[in-house]
């Protein structure tokens, strides 16, 4: 015996990226297909009334208008992600709805940065979430009560879902349908889409927010920037500080004080940044990037790249490296 659709909503607001809308909704739809029933009815929700520009301009027109057209029960409730989530205010029609509605539903979350109308609603606080990896320190900040993973592709706790940037929102489109319609099912969308059925590594492969940046006073960031550009030479406190022409406990004081992480931290995460140039732009083997780099094997190297960058450089190389030419 089939079972009664399931009512799923996005929201979109103005400004919404249409990925974090579209992609979910197309996953869901999909299932329809595999399932060989409609398991889900589909529903974009909007604040008011007229179409919804999205960040790409195109508009969208919504089937429901928020806190007007709701009676019924709603299953799945997700907010979609726009580049002005970070600057809504603590109160308003949405925020009030969401608050209202979102614990009703089976299961509510977010698609990348629709995680601050939740949070602003205060839906997540003491919950783990994630959010698009440009902006999570930007809801840690605001949001202190949300514990943030800041590399996850896509988060569950208890009824809560949440999905890093874009793209993930499709990733937590197919859990969902693999919670409810099982394994099978799922797996055949994603064959139908072309997508991974599980998404290796998290999201700080994408990200650029690791890389070392110059910092401190003048003479500091000139040495930063001598050691980006000399990633290979000896970078030990001893031998920064003797550039600079302190002890190396001074230098080392100094250098936490003003950048904020330790003189050895900072080295690694500028010689993973010039590994990672190198396995995007070039052939050379993981022990000549190593040697180029100032580490001293590729064992290291691999340590080091995992630690910042969430997966090993081979995997890295095959997913951003250059098309052999």
């Amino acid at each position: 015996m089939k079972e009664t659709a399931r009512t799923v909503v996005l929201v979109a607001l103005p400004g919404v990226q249409l990925l974090d809308v579209s992609g979910p909704l197309d996953v869901f739809a999909e299932a329809n297909v595999q399932a060989g029933y409609a398991a889900y009815r589909l529903f974009v929700a909007a604040g008011e009334p007229g179409p919804v520009r999205s960040s790409s301009g195109v508009r969208l027109m919504a089937d429901r208008i928020i806190d007007r057209d709701f009676d019924e029960a709603i299953d799945t409730l997700l907010v979609a992600g726009c580049p002005n989530a970070a600057e809504v205010p603590a109160e308003g029609v949405v925020v009030d709805w969401l608050r209202r509605r979102a614990p009703t539903a089976r299961r509510f979350g977010s698609v990348c940065s629709g995680a601050f109308f939740l949070a602003a609603a205060g839906l997540l606080d003491g919950r783990r979430v994630t959010t698009h990896w440009a902006v999570a320190d930007a809801l840690a900040q605001k949001f202190p009560f949300v514990i943030v993973d800041q590399d996850a592709i896509h988060v569950r706790d208890g009824q809560l879902r949440t999905a890093a940037g874009v793209t993930a929102g499709l990733d937590l489109a197919l859990a969902l349908v693999e919670e409810d319609l099982g394994r099978e099912i799922a797996m055949r969308v994603a064959s139908q889409l072309v997508m991974f059925f599980k998404r290796p590594g998290g999201q700080m492969q994408f990200s650029r927010k690791g890389e070392a940046v110059p910092g401190g006073r003048a003479a500091l960031q000139e040495l930063q920037r001598w050691v980006a550009a000399n990633p290979a030479l000896d970078h030990s406190v001893a031998s920064l500080a003797k550039r600079m022409d302190l002890s190396p406990r001074h230098f080392a004081r100094l250098f936490r004080n003003e950048v904020g992480i330790t003189p050895a931290t900072w080295v690694e995460a500028a010689r993973v940044s010039v590994a990672r140039h190198l396995l995007e732009q070039g052939h050379e083997a993981p022990k000549q990037v190593a040697a180029l780099c100032g580490f001293a094997d590729a064992d290291t190297l691999r340590r080091a790249f995992a630690r910042h960058i969430g997966v090993t450089p081979a995997e890295y190389r095959k997913r951003f490296g250059r098309i052999a030419e």
